[in-house]
């Protein structure tokens, strides 16, 4: 399948960061203040950081202009769907789940709302299997694929996949997702960057407190590491750039 070649100056855009599976007043603050370009709530009643529409509107109110809430939904109706949209001023919507292109559309209110679609890219060598090109391709009336790692239930489990297996050229504006962090996420985006029209990042159990019960609890120093590395990721491409 031949794809349209991809601008020059990609390496150079700066990588925009999303903080997702936010369920306090101060940590919606602390990711703000770190930079954060949008703030995931996650409306999925199975997942412990899951909000219910009417928090995630309360919380969604704490954000200044710019920063963008993210709902995020797993196999969920057009009809809630929609009632989570009117609650939450300019939010986009995350399908997370097994919605089909046509399911996204209809829920997207024919386009009305932007969107993105979750692609759950196999753990192991099995990554090279996906055919990701074809994914973007089927849903492209999507504002962005987000690549997550393929684990049981909906969600990344706090695992990365092999970055390395991505397609070399994906005519798509993609989101890095799945077990990243700190430590990881510079040589994600190095790996990805590269191979698509631009690139977001996905961060929520990388920047939460550590130990059990804390799903959902963000820690304000790991956001800040977090943002930091992204950032130095951004200097070296912008360096690249100036190589092509």
């Amino acid at each position: 399948m031949s794809q349209t070649p991809l601008p020059k100056n990609h390496l150079a855009q700066r990588t925009r960061i999303k903080i997702c599976g936010l369920t306090r007043e101060q940590d919606v603050d602390a990711a703000v203040a770190a930079g954060a370009d949008a703030i995931g709530f996650v409306l999925y009643a199975k997942s412990p950081r899951c909000v219910s529409p009417v928090r995630a509107a309360e919380l969604a109110r704490r954000l200044p202009p710019f920063v963008t809430p993210v709902l995020l939904f797993v196999n969920e109706s057009a009809t809630k769907i929609a009632a989570a949209y009117a609650s939450v001023a300019g939010a986009t919507a995350q399908f997370h789940g097994d919605e089909t292109p046509e399911q996204c559309w209809l829920a997207s209110q024919s386009g009305a709302r932007p969107y993105l679609r979750a692609a759950r890219i196999p753990l192991g060598d099995a990554a090279g299997s996906f055919d990701l090109v074809k994914f973007a391709l089927d849903y492209s009336q999507a504002q962005a694929i987000l690549l997550d790692a393929h684990v049981e239930g909906y969600g990344g489990g706090g695992q990365t996949f092999n970055w390395s297996l991505l397609p070399p050229n994906v005519n798509a504006h993609l989101v890095l997702s799945g077990g990243l962090n700190a430590a990881n996420v510079t040589a994600g985006i190095l790996q990805a960057r590269p191979r698509c029209k631009s690139l977001a990042v996905d961060v929520s159990s990388g920047v939460e407190v550590s130990g059990p019960g804390n799903k959902g609890i963000k820690d304000p120093e790991k956001i800040n590491q977090f943002v930091a590395a992204v950032r130095a990721a951004d200097q070296q491409l912008a360096e690249m750039s100036k190589h092509v």
